[in-house]
């Protein structure tokens, strides 16, 4: 595993330490636990985005015309 330094504000880390006490872990395991569920959420997005991307280059809808306000909300 590797070491990390970071540079943070001391009333912010201070913060942190008291969440962490509270929370029953260390500074040390909120960070590595963010940092794990911020990577994953960038992956998932990242997934869902290339799935959309796919389905919308599948889609065999068109529009011939130019859409307005009015077409949009019209009722049939």
């Amino acid at each position: 595993m590797a070491n990390l330094t970071l540079a943070i504000d001391d009333a912010l880390l201070k913060q942190a330490r008291e969440a962490a006490l509270q929370q029953n872990t260390s500074v040390n395991a909120l960070v590595r636990d963010f940092l794990e569920r911020y990577v994953d959420a960038k992956s998932r997005r990242l997934e869902a985005l290339a799935r959309f991307e796919q389905i919308a280059a599948s889609a065999s809808s068109a529009s011939d015309q130019p859409w307005s306000r009015d077409s949009l909300h019209e009722r049939r």
